[in-house]
């Protein structure tokens, strides 16, 4: 399968504002808290202990049986699909502190699935690329396996190889809130002195709990600017609504996404009301 964006030509009636984790105050697009995780949290130990890496991490090579425990005809009151998922965990905290579904076990909120099976979850990434070699992708959830907002220094929820033509499939539980980021698999995905991923980031957070069940996504440089590391190029786009994140390589070209000047800005990304289904479709190496 793959989703169909519908670009429209109306102005986005959502005004947001939004500010920067690393700054300590709310992040609030209208009608939804947009949570993205800061790059450089102070909580967070210099080194992930090697303890803290999910067990749950996949490969591609793990897809069938991703894929296989997906096509069961478990279905959450809404009536999509939520086989292959783990335990959903109970919400804590508002704002900033606010701690989404991390799974039990954790990770297990994240999950890849079939092209046959996709369009049964509430929430689901089509993940494809103008690559021309195999990248690696890394999700995460913003709070890790010790309880700390720590995700993203080195824990995965799900780990997905694709390679260049190749298109993956992820669905993520009710209250997800975490990322993702992207490079060629030859390099690995780098990180900063700390351990936090820092490469480009795509961020999310699916029907939240703690915000009336908005939903948001955004792509963001942050990270590796602020590590002085390569920018790759990502795309997002909501299929419903046709908005879209986007920065090229080397944050070339900028598109309603973060990039270390916009930290403190609102308005970027996309925000989306609750209820329905979100689709969003990812390019990886994106170039205009």
């Amino acid at each position: 399968m793959a989703f169909e964006t519908v670009v429209l030509s109306a102005i986005d009636p959502f005004q947001c504002r939004e500010f920067s984790l690393t700054t300590g105050t709310l992040s609030h697009p209208a009608g939804h808290y947009h949570r993205r995780q800061a790059p450089t949290d102070p909580a967070v130990p210099s080194t992930p202990s090697s303890s803290s890496t999910s067990t749950s991490s996949s490969s591609s090579g793990s897809a069938g049986s991703s894929s296989s425990a997906s096509s069961s005809s478990s279905s959450s009151s809404g009536g999509y699909s939520t086989a292959g998922f783990g335990a959903s965990t109970a919400h804590s905290g508002a704002d900033i502190t606010y701690k989404g579904n991390v799974g039990n076990p954790w990770g297990s909120n994240i999950i890849e699935v079939s092209s046959g099976s996709a369009d049964s979850y509430q929430h689901v990434l089509e993940i494809s690329g103008q690559n021309t070699e195999p990248w690696t992708v890394v999700f995460w959830n913003k709070y890790g396996p010790d309880g700390q907002m720590t995700g993203w220094y080195g824990n995965s929820a799900l780990t997905l190889t694709v390679n260049s033509g190749e298109t993956k499939y992820v669905a993520l539980a009710d209250d997800s809130n975490g990322g993702f980021a992207a490079a060629p698999s030859s390099s690995g995905i780098p990180t900063d002195n700390a351990g936090g991923y820092a490469s480009t980031w795509g961020e999310f957070d699916f029907s939240s709990a703690g915000n009336a069940g908005w939903s948001g996504f955004d792509v963001s440089a942050i990270a590796a600017q602020n590590a002085g590391l390569p920018v790759q190029g990502m795309k997002i786009c909501d299929a419903a609504s046709g908005t879209c994140s986007s920065i090229t390589k080397d944050a070339a070209t900028v598109d309603n996404a973060y990039t270390s000047a916009e930290t403190d800005i609102g308005g970027i990304g996309g925000n989306i009301a609750g209820g329905g289904q979100v689709k969003l479709a990812v390019t990886l190496d994106y170039s205009a």
